[in-house]
């Protein structure tokens, strides 16, 4: 199905939805109350936000409007369910990926397999992997792989149910070595070696992947 643009917030509460219909299913579906806190969490998301009650409650209106939200009747508080599986087609390793990309923001297909083993247990990074070339390959597509960010190993993927990410087009490879050749210049420039600036720079993004497993091992509980 063929759907606009999702914001950013719209974006949020269906992942948040379809995250907590797995995590706390006993609070599933969702009070409004219960979806704003989800949605302003301080933990697994990126970036943080803070919406207001009203701000998710124009949201919830628009997702309906697209079949991807209903509102669930019988209760004194209303409640809401998401649609999204049916409605996008798409089945729920798929789902599980599109959530997590929509509350955490670009990962790697390894980082995705972690993160989303509340909502779906991948086997292995290839599978991972396969469901997301499929959501590439849709028309249109649903996710895309991002150009190699400086001094990552690993390319990250990105959903685009909210439209294409403000990434310069054909900068894959290009960006670390203009990255590393930059130090390089201004290297030679002062006089050092520009084999200690590239070292130097190469390390600084090392720390800033160690931060990052740190900061996931936190979040899960686990022990360095």
């Amino acid at each position: 199905m063929a759907l606009r643009e999702l914001s950013a917030l719209e974006a949020r509460v269906l992942a948040v939805l379809v995250e907590k219909a797995f995590t706390v299913p006993d609070s599933y579906p969702m009070s409004l109350n219960s979806l704003t806190l989800g949605v302003n969490q301080k933990t697994a998301r990126d970036p943080v936000m803070n919406a207001s009650e009203a701000d998710v409650a124009a949201a919830l209106d628009e997702l309906k409007a697209m079949s991807l939200v209903n509102t669930v009747s019988g209760s004194r508080v209303l409640r809401f369910e998401h649609n999204m599986k049916r409605v996008l087609g798409i089945p729920g390793q798929a789902e599980a990926l599109l959530t997590v990309l929509m509350l955490r923001g670009p990962q790697t297909a390894a980082e995705l397999r972690l993160n989303a083993e509340r909502i779906h247990k991948f086997a292995d990074v290839s599978s991972v992997e396969g469901f997301l070339d499929e959501l590439a390959e849709r028309d249109p597509p649903m996710a895309r792989k991002l150009p190699r960010a400086p001094g990552a190993r690993e390319q990250r993927w990105t959903h685009l149910l909210s439209g294409e990410p403000d990434v310069p087009a054909g900068a894959s490879g290009a960006s670390a070595g203009a990255a590393l050749a930059g130090h390089a210049a201004s290297a030679v420039q002062s006089g050092r070696d520009p084999r200690d600036e590239e070292i130097a720079a190469l390390r600084a993004d090392v720390e800033q992947l160690k931060a990052a497993v740190a900061r996931l091992q936190a979040e899960l509980g686990m022990t360095p």
